[in-house]
């Protein structure tokens, strides 16, 4: 069995080339992909060339963690069956090509274990799961608390904002410097930083992966307060002590999603308490996805690409 899928040479050298799909099993579900986003953080780094060393790491490798589709086989142990609309966080099932994430294809084998049915109705945003999942990871648990302020009005941004207004707490105050990004705020106030004055922030989480601001953002926080690392960041992080021994500041670094994160989330958003509108700002055929990936990476307008794989046979 074999697909197309977006296959990363190297750095920079991408291309849509068929792949030798593994064969499936009594748990394994071969998924058709109908939409897969592009991250703008790992697989940016991927493709630049610029990410460290990471368990799984090599070329050729299939990108994507964020897809979209049906099932057209489903193994006789698995409990689901064709037709269902799914999740999938990646696959790594090629053969000859690293599948560290593994969703940017037509069709994919999976372990039942790792797909999440959702509702058919979301369409394309369906692919917007794990990075919504990402968001209330970074929040959820009982010793956490909400932000006040998120630093970052892009993709992430935005979710950490409307699942702290889902959440109940305050509206959050939302950093961004991009003018083209500081649009589309439903319920919070979006600023750029040298318009916000507050020195007394409870949590700050940085969702915007520029590892110069820590300096900064401790000077924004309260005596005990928490800046949460929920970007990626490729270079060492470091800070003055002075200032945040004075704040006794705390630093937390938010991981990847969980799948109880990726269960909540998806019923937040099938409840109706959590939007994934306009946060889809481009599309583009699969067939297209060398210009797609350059203007996810370059194009500040872009929030979120996404490929639309309908049309690939």
């Amino acid at each position: 069995m074999d697909t197309k899928a977006i296959v990363l040479k190297g750095p920079k050298d991408l291309a849509v080339d068929h792949v030798v799909l593994t064969e499936p099993g009594e748990m394994d579900l071969v998924v058709d992909i109908s939409h897969s986003g592009i991250s703008t953080g790992t697989e940016k780094l991927f493709w630049s060339g610029q990410m460290p060393p990471f368990p799984g790491m090599g070329y050729p490798l299939v990108p994507g963690y964020e897809a979209a589709g049906e099932v057209v086989e489903a193994g006789r142990l698995t409990g689901f069956k064709p037709g269902e609309r799914v999740f999938v966080p990646g696959a790594n099932c090629y053969d000859g090509a690293f599948g560290l994430f593994g969703g940017a294809t037509a069709r994919l084998v999976t372990d039942a274990a790792r797909v999440t049915r959702i509702d058919p109705a979301l369409g394309a945003e369906g692919a917007l799961l794990a990075l919504a999942a990402t968001a209330r990871h970074a929040m959820a648990g009982m010793d956490k608390a909400t932000p006040d302020l998120i630093v970052g009005h892009g993709v992430l941004g935005r979710l950490l904002a409307r699942l702290t207004i889902a959440a109940g707490a305050p509206a959050p105050t939302v950093w961004e410097i991009d003018p083209s990004r500081q649009g589309g705020a439903e319920g919070y106030e979006v600023i750029a930083p040298d318009a916000d004055e507050r020195r007394d922030y409870r949590a700050i989480y940085d969702a915007s992966g520029n590892g110069g601001l820590l300096n900064d953002l401790v000077g924004r926080l309260i005596k005990g307060g928490e800046i949460v690392l929920a970007g990626f960041y490729t270079e060492p992080l470091s800070f003055a002590f002075p200032p945040a021994f004075m704040k006794e500041a705390r630093f937390r670094v938010a991981a990847e999603w969980q799948p109880d994160d990726l269960t909540a989330t998806r019923a937040l958003v099938e409840a109706g308490a959590l939007s994934l509108d306009g946060l889809i700002t481009h599309e583009a055929r699969a067939e297209d996805a060398p210009d797609a990936y350059r203007t996810a990476f370059e194009d500040p307008a872009c929030l979120k690409m996404i490929l639309n794989w309908g049309a690939v046979a």
